[in-house]
């Protein structure tokens, strides 16, 4: 399985037993923008292409149209996801780069105040997109199914995009990494973000930021927000569902979007 590797250990229970265990793999990623690197990020090997552009869209670096090609080359530690820009985003791209003093965690790639941190994102556009709670819990159990390293390792994270089913799913170590290369495959092949994002991790600003970023007005995870998470995705028009497990889940905002009485037709 590309992602994952059968790695020697010992069971210790009533006897001792040998054996291997598939475990996920993590390498390092370098994300370079014609031919600079902005970061470098601990990931599991697949999906690299959808990464990068995920990233690029994500972090606010470029859009799909200023996006001409992306490369993966493998290097001697890890791999270089190498996505070439068009002048206009290598400008904007330079301009942020001068502003940076050092480099920053996980999920804050490539700024180093809390302005960048905080950015404003974009409020997504208003839609008919609507889900009764029945789709709600379908959509979250639909998700399992696509988890396929997570079966084989119980080690990463998922994201998927629903729209009555799961249209595309991708799988990470790093939940931002997960998130990031499900945008990059829905810009890949050409997915319309009028749906909800499906996530097995909690709900951070970075999160929400990533899904406006992306244009759609929905995410559901089974895990909690955070305070400021929530903020932002009213602030954003985003419909945050979390702690979706089960028969139950809770909504923190833009309510309106979860159809509690079926609609009268005729």
């Amino acid at each position: 399985m590309k992602g994952a590797r059968a790695t020697p250990r010992l069971v210790f229970g009533s006897s001792v037993t040998p054996g291997d265990r598939v475990l996920p793999e993590e390498v390092a990623v370098a994300l370079s923008f014609n031919g600079t690197t902005q970061a470098v990020m601990m990931a599991t090997p697949a999906d690299l292409e959808d990464f990068g552009v995920g990233f690029a869209l994500t972090e606010g670096i470029a859009t799909p149209d200023e996006i001409l090609s992306v490369e993966v080359e493998a290097v001697s530690k890890g791999q270089d996801v190498q996505v070439w820009l068009k002048p206009a985003a290598e400008a904007r791209l330079a301009a942020r780069r001068r502003t940076m003093s050092g480099p920053v965690g996980c999920g804050l790639c490539g700024i180093d105040s809390i302005d960048q941190a905080l950015r404003e994102v974009p409020v997504v556009a208003p839609s008919r997109f609507r889900m009764t709670p029945a789709e709600v819990l379908a959509a979250v159990a639909a998700l399992p199914g696509e988890q396929r390293l997570h079966d084989a390792t119980r080690a990463v994270h998922g994201a998927a995009f629903w729209n009555g089913r799961v249209l595309l799913a991708r799988e990470d170590v790093g939940r931002h990494n997960a998130l990031d290369k499900l945008v990059g495959g829905m810009v890949r092949a050409g997915i319309a973000p009028q749906g909800a994002v499906v996530l097995t991790s909690r709900v951070s600003t970075d999160m929400v930021q990533k899904v406006a970023m992306l244009g759609a007005p929905m995410i559901i995870a089974v895990s909690a927000p955070t305070v400021a998470a929530v903020e932002l995705a009213e602030a954003s028009g985003i419909t945050l569902i979390a702690l979706a497990k089960g028969d139950r889940f809770e909504v923190f905002s833009h309510t309106d979007r979860i159809l509690t009485e079926v609609p009268h037709v005729g």
